[in-house]
């Protein structure tokens, strides 16, 4: 990866990765706290169209490139060092989700949709303990730089599909939450959709009825789902036990006071699905064990 590639990235996207989320945010605009220093004042803004960040506190600013120089106490080449061992699935798309929806055609191509069947991508669902989930995703097979490739798809509200595989994670087309609705008057929301894939595996163990989901597909999506949760009674949080999650659980619960953490279900993994994989709670008895 060279310093072009990496500015290219979002920026709130690499903010998302070292636990940082915006305070507030519109189309244009993002603000943040002091992701350098400790101030209470969201001083930290990145202006979206042109994914330069300008901290007012100190009158500074710049490209990712920039940023991470500043964050990291690095020079260039240790930045793109760490920026190569991450997976931004912005570096991946190359900027799809900026792109207008009538020029996506010119970065990829979709070119079958089918139930999931290729043996590889079951073997790789039963290694995430999820492989009998196969009725919320798809087989989606695409060409992207003149080659071919394909994937588990998972839709979002705007119709473009989360593909996941053992060697990928990106976005085909626009970047947004996925729902699934069952007329509930509850809630559950999750950060990713594996994890949803094993709360349905454990759902009936807990003792618990089906309602509503809610999956954000990226912690960053989070501002676009305040007017969702107004209507109802109680809603469920499933997010990451990381410092990104307990913002995001924080952010909600401010605003929903019938919110709830439901994290003490997996405290000791990762996210739910790490949780699945390695503590297996597919006897009743322990996964009772974990329940409020």
């Amino acid at each position: 990866m060279n310093c072009k590639q990496f500015n290219s990235i979002s920026l709130e996207e690499v903010l998302l990765s070292l636990g940082h989320l915006p305070t507030k945010q519109n189309e244009k605009e993002a603000w943040y706290i002091n992701p350098f220093a400790n101030e209470s004042q969201a001083s930290f803004k990145i202006n979206k169209s042109l994914n330069y960040w300008y901290l007012f506190s100190e009158g500074i600013g710049g490209t990712n490139t920039d940023f991470m120089k500043k964050y990291l106490n690095a020079s260039v080449n240790e930045v793109l060092v760490w920026a190569e061992n991450q997976n931004f699935s912005s570096f991946h798309q190359q900027s799809i989700s900026n792109q207008k929806a009538e020029n996506l055609s010119k970065h990829y191509e979709i070119i079958e949709i089918k139930n999931v069947q290729h043996p590889a991508l079951l073997e790789y669902l039963r290694e995430r303990k999820v492989g009998n989930q196969t009725q919320f995703l798809d087989e989606i097979h695409y060409r992207m730089k003149d080659k071919n490739y394909f994937g588990i798809g998972f839709k979002n509200y705007s119709g473009g599909y989360e593909i996941r595989n053992k060697y990928s994670k990106i976005c085909l087309g626009k970047k947004d939450i996925s729902t699934i609705k069952n007329g509930s008057e509850s809630l559950r929301i999750f950060e990713g959709f594996f994890d949803f894939l094993s709360f349905k595996n454990v759902e009936n163990f807990l003792e618990k009825e089906p309602v509503d989901y809610l999956v954000l597909n990226s912690v960053s999506m989070i501002s676009k789902i305040k007017n969702s949760l107004e209507n109802y009674k109680n809603i469920e949080l499933y997010f990451d036990n990381d410092e990104a999650g307990n913002r995001a659980v924080e952010m909600i619960k401010n605003e929903n006071k019938n919110a709830e953490d439901c994290r003490v279900l997996y405290s000791d993994f990762k996210d739910l699905n790490d949780w699945m994989i390695h503590k297996n709670p597919s006897p009743e008895r322990q996964v009772k064990q974990r329940r409020r």
